[in-house]
């Protein structure tokens, strides 16, 4: 199964939407310092990299993705960031157990799957992807593992895409007549719901990074 998926459209229209029928009307009297709060939190955005990320994955949100990873039977997920050069999607969180290796891991936005969701903005679900020939098999070599399936859905913060968010079922294989044999149990693949399921951490993610970025921002919780 190969489905690309159109994006969900504008992120903050759900939330428009609610902010509308429960009546909270913008302030007036703080218009005027929404461009200085806007330009405060494009600075920040634009310095967060694959190695400050951590930062904002404090144990509450690692717990969420590494839930949200195993409710669609991962065997492990990834959130990549674009790089500062504006080259490469980097590896800045993994929940798997080869996290050492794969954080900082560079991808050119010119190779793989993972980099063409990036671009189209439209999120990937394909099992048995291995066979796809389109599908960068670097990070692989690494791991020393296969990958059966992927789910790739695009990430975004602060208004803007900043990278993706992949989880993928890996399985061992060996060569045969020019043809990867799977060895041991194939993984059981992903569906449209584990799709949805990610699409959704994604949204969550976004909003908890967007309100840890304002709350800085602002000064709560400071003494």
């Amino acid at each position: 199964m190969h489905v690309r998926v159109e994006a969900h459209g504008n992120p903050s229209r759900a939330l428009s939407t609610v902010v509308l029928t429960m009546n909270f009307i913008p302030q007036e009297r703080f218009r005027e310092l929404k461009p200085a709060l806007q330009d405060q939190l494009a600075k920040m955005a634009r310095v967060i990299g694959s190695e400050d990320f951590s930062d904002l994955c404090d144990p509450l949100v690692s717990r969420f993705l590494e839930r949200t990873f195993a409710a669609v039977r991962a065997t492990e997920g990834s959130i990549w960031l674009l790089d500062q050069e504006k080259r490469n999607l980097v590896i800045a969180y993994n929940s798997g157990p080869n996290a050492g290796q794969l954080i900082g891991f560079a991808q050119p936005l010119s190779k793989g799957l993972v980099s063409a969701t990036f671009a189209t903005e439209q999120a990937l679900i394909e099992n048995e992807v291995y066979k796809n020939a389109e599908h960068d098999h670097e990070l692989n070599r690494l791991l020393k593992q296969t990958t059966y399936a992927m789910i790739v859905v695009p990430f975004y913060f602060l208004n803007e895409r900043r990278g993706v968010i992949t989880c993928v079922q890996l399985i061992d294989v060996y060569l045969e007549a020019d043809q990867f044999i799977p060895v041991g149990s194939t993984p059981p693949g992903f569906n449209r719901n584990d799709l949805i399921t990610i699409q959704d951490g994604a949204s969550i993610l976004r909003d908890l990074i967007d309100f840890r970025l304002l709350r800085e921002t602002l000064g709560w919780g400071s003494s």
